[in-house]
């Protein structure tokens, strides 16, 4: 893409951001009035709950409380895992709009709905570090999901956000386009930390958790530049069962 179709198209999406700031709000979902955010009071009481039965290491659903098999055989880089919500309708419109349509006006609901269960929790990290883009997505994107939703979360956890202290070095194809066996190695060495951490607990922040090999891979390189305790805040976990 070059310059001047990158700048139309950042410029497209700011003037975007500025007339949904303004217009009369309605419900993304049903387009009823709201009296605040960007869902009525209905439809966030509607959406699909993650629940407490989840696995605690990667929030896997339906196990009870228990450690999953996965986990217990392959282990994640990442100690624990949290999901506001499951990865399916209404909320996979939700987060595809946010993500990919620049409905920013999301990130305040997304980071509510994680600090219901992390906010207990907050004592237990120094920061929070957003799941890094690459540049060449940014560009595209205008950007980082997963700064936006830490931006808010960091508010109301009084967490600092730690934008820059992991990088993505290389470009690499979307998760969702590959197979489940290739996603591991699609990410192997895609991240690199600009600075020691010396022992420090991490909140690592992304939007979805699928087979979580992008952010096990994210804090397998936190910890092996001194990340302590290096734990998972996502706004929703797919469900395999």
């Amino acid at each position: 893409m070059s310059i001047v179709a990158q700048s139309r198209k950042v410029l497209g999406r700011a003037w975007k951001f500025a007339l949904n700031s303004v217009l009369p709000a309605s419900c993304l979902l049903c387009h009823d009035r709201c009296e605040e955010g960007m869902l009525c009071a209905a439809c966030r009481d509607d959406l699909p709950l993650l629940g407490a039965n989840a696995c605690p290491r990667c929030a896997e659903p339906g196990t009870g409380g228990l450690t999953c098999g996965h986990c217990q055989k392959q282990p994640p880089h990442f100690d624990r895992a949290w999901a506001s919500w499951r990865y399916e309708h209404p909320v996979d419109r939700l987060i595809q709009a946010f993500k990919y349509q620049g409905q920013l006006g999301l990130a305040p609901l997304f980071a509510e709905g994680l600090a219901r269960q992390l906010a207990p929790l907050a004592d237990q990290w120094d920061a929070i570090v957003p799941l890094p883009l690459h540049g060449e997505r940014m560009g595209e994107r205008g950007f980082n999901q997963s700064l936006e939703l830490g931006k808010h979360l960091g508010r109301l956890l009084n967490l600092p956000i730690l934008s820059q202290v992991c990088q993505r070095t290389r470009a690499t194809t979307a998760q969702a386009e590959l197979p489940i066996d290739k996603r591991h190695a699609n990410v192997r060495g895609a991240f690199h930390c600009t600075t020691a951490l010396d022992g420090q607990r991490l909140l690592l922040l992304d939007d979805v958790l699928t087979t979580g090999a992008t952010l096990s891979e994210c804090a397998r390189t936190l910890k092996l530049h001194g990340a302590r305790q290096v734990d998972v805040g996502v706004i929703a976990r797919t469900c395999h069962h």
